[in-house]
């Protein structure tokens, strides 16, 4: 007797249609029926549209998972109702306290509790603290459902591994780790990723632990940079280039190498925050995680100031001058704005009652008004500046298509955050 193929017996629907979630459905739909659910139905009709304004997913891909694989993506929850197997994929942000902000997916979870059924399976992909999952979010299940955990429906936790702008590691050919609520559903789980993933997985022992491996991962990152910003600081001051003592430094084999920078975006500048308040309930205060935290938090306004000191040594006048922040998105060559932390150069450079311009070529400019509640440009613009700060490393300026000579007065400064131009023209670098 032949046994039903788990592509054929399963039905997913993806939770949250953002950088984790659409691309996730888009991988999900080249084996599986899968529908994707997003409560902005602007974003829906984008989507189905042929365009991810996100542009985690080709428009060409994603045209083709609609047109050739049956991707359907949906406002209204009832289109969801059949299916079988459901994956949380939410935004899990801080508050302005920098406290975890689990509203999303609690109201995800209630979405899943109004159509989940007897035999369903829900994932979270969500970055979360240890025990969130079984201890957050399943209780809401259970209460909007009537069912229980591991009578009624099953659980898991595989945290997304997702890179904005990274077109290198996609969700294609990362390994990514999975979980279970049993044994069985471990497995069950396991086996659908292996059918879409290229880089499979590896199955964590439990849901904890999983959740455990995701905040640990941009917790070490954060730390690291933070040492390194920490000695960008130091270095400054004794008039030694960062940049090279990392490179010298790099030469010894077991020496990890990374480069001083602002710290923002949706992960490792918010997941420390959950780690550290995962610590404070089990009694213990984590110190080198939230030091690491108070010194990335710092860079932007270090930035800002370290300009301004150029300034003045230059003689440039600083009141009323004009200065260009060039780059406002999180990272380089993508329109990611958040959590961006060149909000902090600009806040700071307000105090010196400055004109500022911000340009940057890839943030969408409703989206940082919306946001940030400032003005910026996608068109570079006219004009002579005093000094510019280039904050992130956009293609177009690695690719030195900005003429300095031309937007910048005889006197001027250049702070180079990122140390992508010649070190021959600039005033300061991290």
């Amino acid at each position: 007797m032949q046994t039903e193929k788990i592509t054929d017996t399963i039905k997913i629907a993806v939770i949250g249609l953002g950088y984790v979630g659409l691309p996730l459905a888009r991988l999900f739909s080249k084996k599986f029926r899968t529908i994707g659910f997003d409560k902005n139905s602007v974003r829906v009709d984008s989507i189905m549209a042929g365009h991810d304004s996100t542009m985690e997913v080709d428009d060409r891909l994603l045209q083709d998972a609609i047109s050739s694989h049956g991707l359907t993506c949906t406002a209204d929850i009832e289109d969801i109702r059949d299916c079988n197997f459901y994956v949380v994929a939410v935004p899990t942000p801080v508050d302005i306290n920098h406290n975890p902000d689990l509203s999303p997916l609690e109201e995800a979870s209630r979405t899943v509790g109004k159509v989940i059924g007897k035999g369903d399976i829900v994932v979270y992909e969500s970055t979360v603290y240890p025990g969130v999952t079984e201890e957050e979010c399943i209780p809401v299940i259970e209460k909007v459902s009537g069912l229980k955990l591991n009578a009624d429906f099953y659980a898991g936790y595989s945290p997304e591994r997702v890179n904005p702008g990274d077109k290198q590691h996609t969700v294609e050919n990362i390994r990514k780790i999975t979980s279970g609520s049993t044994p069985e559903t471990a497995e069950l789980i396991d086996k659908v990723y292996n059918e879409v993933l290229e880089g499979g997985t590896y199955k964590a022992s439990s849901i904890k632990v999983a959740e455990a491996a995701k905040v640990i991962e941009n917790s070490q990152r954060d730390i690291n940079i933070a040492f390194v910003n920490e000695l960008s600081k130091i270095f400054t001051l004794m008039g030694i280039d960062t940049l090279e003592v990392l490179e010298a430094a790099a030469t010894k084999w077991n020496f990890i190498k990374m480069n001083p920078g602002l710290v923002g975006g949706h992960c490792i500048s918010v997941d420390p925050y959950y780690l550290a308040q995962c610590a404070q309930r089990h009694g213990y205060n984590p110190e080198i995680i939230l030091a690491g935290r108070r010194v990335n938090d710092s860079m932007g306004a270090y930035v800002a100031n370290q300009t301004i000191k150029l300034m003045l040594k230059k003689g440039i006048q600083v009141l009323k001058s004009k200065v260009i922040i060039m780059g406002f998105t999180f990272k380089e060559n993508c329109p990611d704005v958040r959590n961006t932390k060149i909000i902090d150069i600009y806040k700071a450079l307000q105090e010196y009652n400055v004109d500022i311009t911000v340009y940057d070529p890839w943030a969408n400019r409703d989206t940082v008004k919306k946001v940030y509640g400032i003005d910026i440009t996608d068109e570079l613009p006219h004009g002579k500046f005093d000094a510019a700060i280039v904050a992130v490393a956009h293609g177009q300026f690695r690719r030195h298509e900005v003429d300095m000579d031309a937007l910048l007065n005889p006197v001027h400064v250049i702070y180079d955050v990122k140390g992508i131009l010649p070190r021959g023209i600039v005033d300061g670098r991290l």
